[in-house]
């Protein structure tokens, strides 16, 4: 992946004007549409709004409308500085340190650390091959039983294609009934395709289903067999901890999975040529394609 520095950003977002006209390039490469006119036209910026108007008809399109920046006061160009700051390190940045960097208050921070990671929630091609599942629990730190069966932690599924993509999804429990059909979401039933688990009994239900499925024991501190290993999740799921402790301290169930979004995003993105914070600019106008599209 190429190295995009402060100083590239800098030079190539120097203004608000060369943040909007960015976006408005992004969302109309064509040229916008004007709906009165029923065609594209020329469109021109109306001085000190993030606003433009149909050269024929006067008509009003906004770039930022129906976007992660609709209807905020915050400058365009501190919205694309909190993109780069999120997107130049493996673990992202906290809402504390955007507000420390931007200059701004802790709720507009938070606001735009949300709306950000919504640009990594991306869907996934189905996975082939050899395939890794692991589920595991994210959460503080709590006395009493540990691993499977813990209080107060939040569970998740993690499905690994080696050498290729990965996802997660944050779960109710570990009953067979729920973990197969995210496994089968992502990793559907084919020839030449493996799971590999750990000896849980609730992924039995692989086999049931058709699966070819190999599993290994840790319980008997059996870590590999063959193929048959889940190592790779593993050491993901560790990564993504590690980050949560050092850069977010604790994350509430409610907001795991768009965290788990934006570590896997981070990781599916790992062999990009395109630097991260412009492949997630790309991201702006398909999201709002996305939601322009879901029924009211």
């Amino acid at each position: 992946m190429k190295n995009y520095t402060m100083k590239d950003f800098n030079q190539q977002f120097p203004t608000e004007d060369t943040c909007l006209d960015f976006l408005v390039k992004a969302r109309w490469p064509k040229g916008v549409f004007c709906a009165k006119c029923q065609k594209v036209t020329k469109h021109y910026r109306i001085t000190g709004r993030k606003v433009y108007s149909c050269e024929f008809c006067g008509s009003h399109v906004s770039p930022t409308a129906g976007t992660i920046f609709h209807k905020s006061d915050t400058p365009l160009r501190s919205w694309f500085h909190a993109i780069f700051l999120m997107a130049s390190t493996r673990t992202g940045i906290s809402a504390k340190q955007l507000q420390r960097e931007l200059g701004v208050t802790y709720k507009t921070a938070w606001r735009m650390f949300k709306e950000i990671r919504k640009l990594m929630a991306e869907g996934i091609a189905p996975m082939i091959g050899q395939v890794e599942v692991d589920d595991t629990y994210v959460g503080g730190k709590h006395s009493g039983k540990r691993g499977r069966g813990a209080e107060g932690k939040t569970i998740a599924v993690g499905v690994v294609e080696r050498g290729g993509s990965a996802t997660a999804k944050v779960i109710p429990d570990v009953k067979g009934n729920t973990l197969l059909p995210v496994i089968m979401e992502h990793a559907p039933e084919t020839e030449g395709t493996t799971i590999y688990t750990d000896e849980l009994t609730s992924y039995s239900t692989l086999d049931k289903a058709g699966y070819d499925h190999e599993a290994v024991n840790h319980g008997a501190k059996q870590y590999v067999s063959g193929a048959a290993h889940v190592n790779t999740v593993e050491a993901l799921w560790s990564t993504i901890k590690r980050g949560i402790d050092g850069v977010n301290h604790s994350v509430s169930p409610l907001y795991l999975q768009s965290y788990l979004d934006s570590y896997f995003y981070r990781y599916n993105h790992r062999k990009d040529e395109m630097p991260l914070f412009l492949s997630l600019l790309e991201r702006i106008p398909i999201l709002a394609s996305e939601v322009a599209a879901q029924p009211s």
